[in-house]
């Protein structure tokens, strides 16, 4: 969401931070739609002004014994009360009009964000680690996990219908564990606060995140006006909606182990096979409440505590800065990190890190106060995946398998995974 006022001071930075995202210029409609609005409530101010005056001459001209000047007052009383009571209503739908076409834009790119319109233009920031060599042509997850008889997917389709899976035995041990790690990681060493949120949130919620109007499609829609959340971002971030903040509470830290459902409404005929893209999907979320000064930092700070995760578990990965045209709705900017899968012989994406500056906070009304100013600013909010759980479960699947198809398990899970070494077929 953006301040109309800022708009109307800066329309040309506005119109060049649209043309980044791909597109058209937006400025001189936002503010011609803003006009009208301001236009209507002065009409509004005006008649309201009258009609005070109008009342007045009311008593004047009955205290005077004048009937035919009182009915005249009356009667013009009565008709500015007819136009004020319409125009309250178009008022109404003005506001609701503005605050539509504000909504339905993305956020503005940071100014180190490179310019470009598709993944074809990210920038690499760093490559960690090597990839592994092996003696043998590396298998893809669904094919371990289906030779393990441990991954499930034609009787999660007569389940759920395709896009799900059903994990067994040790596959579903090590996908646990992987989550439980996660959080251990977070919560005792990185100073994140562990929630565990509603998946089900009202549709406020989702508007506050960027989620909604925009992405209805993708999401999925309960019968009683609830919504399945895309990412436990949602709820975290809506911690603080509706909230003045003292500035010594931040910067607040959140994680949340969920389940996560997305309808991936755009995503046909991509990834049909294994579990990289599923309606239903754990995830092990980070969000962070902070103020302007301290964003960037904080972004900083997000994205070195999901690469830890890949570190500890041993996995060769590269960190992306997205390009304009190919951040999402609410970033102003982000990071991703792709995790090598030699099944794939391919980076793919296991977290995004994103700073979406006062964007979101404008949506949900989240501020905080300094001691030193009576005015409130907007808290700055970031997420990112800390990280992906599925996803995850396929890279150590992909990485750490032998010849004969069974998997190691990486050291830092073989506690929780209760001194298991290794996950063959039984």
């Amino acid at each position: 969401m953006f301040d109309i006022r800022w708009i109307r001071e800066n329309p040309d930075r506005f119109d060049e931070g649209m043309a980044a995202r791909g597109l058209d210029p937006q400025a001189a409609r936002l503010v011609a739609l803003d006009e009208e609005r301001r236009s209507h409530i002065g009409e509004l101010q005006a008649a309201q002004e009258k009609r005070n005056q109008a009342s007045k001459a009311i008593g004047k001209a009955k205290a005077s014994g004048d009937e035919a000047a009182a009915q005249a007052a009356i009667d013009e009383v009565a008709k500015l009360k007819s136009f004020l009571q319409n125009g309250e209503e178009r008022g109404r739908e003005l506001d609701s009009a503005l605050r539509r076409a504000l909504a339905e834009l993305p956020n503005l790119p940071a100014e180190d964000v490179p310019a470009g319109a598709d993944e074809s233009d990210n920038v690499e920031l760093r490559v960690v680690g090597e990839k592994p060599d092996f003696s043998f042509e590396p298998k893809e997850h669904y094919d371990l996990g289906e030779a393990l008889g441990q991954m499930d997917f034609e009787t999660a389709a007569k389940l759920s219908g395709s896009r799900f899976v059903l994990l067994n035995r040790d596959l579903a041990r090590l996908e646990r564990a992987l989550g439980q790690f996660m959080l251990n990681l977070h919560t005792q060493e990185h100073d994140y606060h562990e929630v565990n949120p509603p998946v089900l949130v009202r549709e406020e919620i989702l508007f506050g995140t960027g989620n909604l109007p925009k992405f209805a499609d993708d999401l999925f829609h309960t019968d009683d006006d609830r919504w399945l959340i895309p990412t436990a971002e949602a709820p975290l971030t809506n911690l603080v909606r509706e909230s003045i903040l003292t500035h010594d509470y931040l910067p607040r830290r959140y994680t949340a182990l969920t389940n996560c459902f997305r309808a991936e409404a755009g995503s046909a005929g991509r990834d049909t096979r294994g579990m990289l893209r599923q309606h239903q999907f754990s995830k092990v979320e980070l969000v962070s409440i902070t103020d302007e000064e301290s964003s960037n930092a904080e972004h900083d700070r997000m994205l070195a505590c999901a690469e830890e995760v890949l570190k500890r578990l041993g996995l060769h990965y590269r960190v992306v800065t997205l390009c304009s045209g190919d951040m999402g709705f609410s970033a102003r900017k982000t990071y991703d990190i792709e995790v090598w899968l030699p099944g794939q012989n391919a980076y793919r994406e296991i977290s995004s890190c994103s700073n979406c500056g006062d964007f979101q906070a404008r949506r949900m009304d989240a501020r905080y106060r300094l001691e030193s100013e009576k005015q409130t600013r907007f808290v700055h909010t970031l997420n990112g995946s800390g990280i992906a759980v599925g996803r995850a479960l396929i890279a150590v699947m992909e990485n750490y398998q032998n010849a004969d198809g069974s998997i190691r398990i990486p050291q830092a899970l073989t506690t929780l995974m209760g001194g298991q070494t290794v996950i063959q077929s039984r």
